[in-house]
């Protein structure tokens, strides 16, 4: 037993070691200061370029919000059934490839709705009509030094931009606040240059572009559009021309908030943010993506490591070779069974009554704190006193045992009925025996 204790208190110590020892040495990787020239548009960051508290907002405010951590092909399967608005921020850390874009505009055009944010139009992912197509104008490119957590640099010599029309997103919206580098969003013809199409309809997804009407402005002012939508298919696309209006560092600002409340609520639908293309995709084990970046991993490996170590040091013989223990292959039962039987022959049922019940009277003694030789009623009356036991019953029952254990007629089925009796008794007072008794016992078996 020492050898044992000595064995597992080795190994605490060695854990408490390798805890420690990762703690000291893990250096929490920094994230570095926001810049809005690289932002992270991530619901997962909390910097001023992030939109965590856009996600956070609305999923505490009662709508249905995720993260999307899953490839846009996913969205006609039975993960995003319950999807109706998708949503893109920012310039994504992953690209959209072909593959992605055409299941994306294909969800559109069985009734999603795609919302897409960005001061750059992706020709990928807005497609074009036959007859007119999105286009971006960019204003002043950020610099390096530009703080995005500073509303006054980011919003300098600019002024806030009204509503055009009365619409579904402009509910209860007076006045925003776009970024000085906001781009302004324009409906223009195609280039000439562009290669004609054969048919008007397209053939991926199914959609009329013919039949597309023209893109609805929503925000605007004299230099463009800020918030233009359009219907594709049986959905509609929305484009808004500044990702800073949703950020933590601007989300605050004049009506930015509702603006953006009536962009991605749409009637009871689930709205889910893009976290796939941000980096945050589902591409490994999830219980390792929750721990990454932390030393559990590492002490998870060398806890494994140690375990097998100490496996492989026990398996292993030190010192000169010894005999085999020799055990007695005979069973304490047998001694039992034996007395058992002798019992029963000799009709010695008062030798088995004595047995029982002299375990019983101790218990029952050290239950209603006497000695053992008080007499029988004062200890049937404290036992009545401490439980529910009926005082003239248990005084009754002891002295029936003991009037069997001195002399008293008796057979089987008497003896049986008071064994059956005495156990009642231990069962519903609880009574058990001692450790050392249990201790006992197990070493004899």
């Amino acid at each position: 037993m020492r050898q044992r204790l000595t064995i597992i208190l080795t190994f605490v110590v060695i854990i408490g070691l390798l805890i420690l020892l990762n703690a000291v040495t893990y250096v929490k990787k920094d994230e570095g200061h926001d810049v809005e020239a690289a932002p992270n548009r991530s619901t997962y960051h909390s910097g001023p370029t992030g939109t965590r508290a856009l996600h956070d907002f609305l999923s505490e405010s009662g709508y249905k919000v995720i993260r999307w951590r899953e490839s846009p092909e996913k969205l006609s399967g039975d993960s995003g059934s319950l999807v109706k608005t998708f949503v893109v921020i920012g310039e994504t850390q992953t690209p959209f490839t072909e593959d992605e874009a055409k299941a994306l505009h294909k969800w559109v055009a069985a009734g999603g709705r795609f919302v897409f944010i960005n001061r750059t139009i992706s020709n990928l992912l807005v497609p074009k009509s036959k007859g007119w197509n999105v286009v971006a104008r960019m204003g002043a490119f950020p610099a390096f030094d530009v703080d995005p957590a500073d509303a006054k640099q980011m919003t300098e010599n600019v002024s806030a931009v009204h509503p055009v029309q009365p619409t579904v997103m402009t509910r209860n919206v007076l006045e925003v606040m776009p970024s000085r580098f906001a781009s302004r969003l324009a409906v223009e013809p195609p280039a000439i240059e562009s290669p004609p199409t054969d048919s008007a309809v397209d053939e991926d997804v199914g959609v009329d572009l013919d039949m597309s009407p023209t893109p609805i402005v929503h925000v605007g002012d004299g230099s463009g559009a800020l918030l233009v939508d359009y219907v594709y298919g049986r959905g509609r696309i929305v484009v808004l021309s500044d990702p800073y209006m949703v950020s933590n560092g601007g989300l605050r600002l004049n009506d930015n908030l509702q603006l953006a409340i009536n962009t991605l609520i749409y009637g009871d639908g689930l709205v889910a943010f893009d976290e796939y293309h941000q980096g945050r995709g589902i591409s490994r084990n999830a219980l390792a993506s929750y721990f990454a970046g932390t030393p559990v991993l590492a002490l998870g490996a060398q806890v494994i490591l140690l375990v097998l170590l100490i496996l492989w040091t026990n398996a292993r013989r030190f010192g000169r070779p010894l005999p085999l223990a020799k055990v007695d292959r005979r069973s304490s039962l047998e001694f039992v069974a034996s007395m058992a039987e002798l019992q029963e022959r000799s009709r010695a049922f008062d030798l088995a009554i004595e047995n029982i019940y002299t375990r019983t009277r101790r218990v029952l003694t050290r239950f209603a704190g006497v000695d053992h030789n008080t007499p029988r009623s004062e200890i049937a009356e404290r036992v009545a006193a401490r439980s529910n036991i009926d005082r003239q019953k248990l005084e009754t029952l002891m002295r029936q045992c003991e009037e069997a254990i001195n002399g008293a007629p008796m057979n089987w089925r008497q003896s049986i009925d008071l064994v059956r009796r005495l156990r009642e008794v231990e069962r519903d007072l609880g009574l058990r025996m001692r450790s050392r008794e249990l201790r006992q016992a197990a070493e004899n078996i």
